[in-house]
């Protein structure tokens, strides 16, 4: 895979020989009919450097050349925060976000002090006029990895793994008490507190929520536990309420009966790991902790 300016080319592999461009594009890469339909009618997508019909099979070993880094209206506010980039290429970026700043502004359009509009800073000042995607979030006071995306084929790709459970999210949280039982899963549905604005609760008429767990470490006088936490589905504030579902809630996190030990949630997404959307090269991004005072005290991160 390589750019050449505005495009990209790969190299047909051998289990597309014989698949047609509309196949590559509706099934292997799941884009929308909408995206699709736009890199049809824009002659974006050529073959050997020639356009050629969307249903001609193609050829192992042809070249692939897909337009996607043309310039676009920029949509989203820069903004300058120096920004910790874990990985980047020329079509995904991820980033340690740290904690107390949004991932993205919320109903108050005018705000720019968030990590998506730091990121958008980062690829204009490299000379990537193209607008950054958003894949996951996650909330104002957890910190860690987070991915973006640099192009829209880009975006619709990660989009579909993530709706497919294809890309893998771990977490660490620091929860209070020690937990009888070390490994397990919550299953158990997530929807809006009628009480609470922004709070959630376990609710038979939620989502469906799943959550795996291994308590890594345990500090018994503190009376805390370190928690590895994987997520299948991703909710709002889902390991925030399925922890404290069983009775162990995160510490610092007040809004579900946290107490105020440390200054903010302890909840850290420390490991990312996902298939690169064109190559399938397996990417894996670990977030080291910057807290100050540092809430994961000595975690080995071999155990996560």
């Amino acid at each position: 895979m390589q750019r050449l300016g505005d495009w990209f080319q790969l190299i047909i592999l051998k289990e597309w020989a014989g698949i047609t461009i509309d196949e590559l594009f509706r099934k292997e890469w799941e884009a929308s009919k909408k995206l699709t339909h736009s890199f049809r009618m824009e002659d974006n997508v050529q073959v050997n450097g020639h356009t050629i019909n969307w249903n001609t099979p193609l050829s192992a070993g042809s070249r692939l050349q897909v337009r996607v880094f043309n310039e676009e209206e920029i949509q989203v506010t820069s903004y300058y925060h120096e920004i910790e980039v874990l990985y980047e290429d020329d079509h995904l970026i991820v980033v340690n976000k740290p904690p107390f700043m949004k991932t993205h502004p919320n109903d108050n359009r005018d705000e720019e002090n968030t990590l998506i509009n730091a990121v958008q800073f980062h690829m204009l000042a490299n000379g990537e006029i193209r607008n950054v995607r958003q894949i996951h979030r996650l909330d104002r006071d957890t910190s860690g990895a987070i991915l973006f995306a640099k192009h829209a084929l880009a975006g619709a790709i990660l989009d579909r793994k993530l709706i497919k459970r294809e890309i893998k999210r771990t977490y660490l949280a620091m929860a209070e008490g020690l937990l009888r039982k070390k490994t397990g899963v919550i299953d158990a549905p997530i929807g809006r507190d009628r009480h609470h604005p922004t709070k959630r609760r376990v609710s038979s008429s939620g989502q469906p929520a799943i959550t795996h767990y291994q308590v890594i470490k345990e500090d018994k006088q503190r009376n805390v536990s370190y928690v590895k936490c994987l997520l299948e589905t991703g909710r709002t504030h889902q390991i925030r309420v399925h922890l404290d579902s069983i009775g162990h809630p995160l510490s610092g996190d007040t809004l579900y009966g946290g107490k105020p030990i440390v200054n903010r949630q302890a909840l850290h997404a420390i490991k990312l790991e996902f298939h690169h959307p064109f190559t399938q090269e397996k990417i894996e991004c670990i977030a080291p902790f910057r807290d100050n005072p540092e809430i994961f005290k000595q975690i080995d991160m071999h155990l996560l």
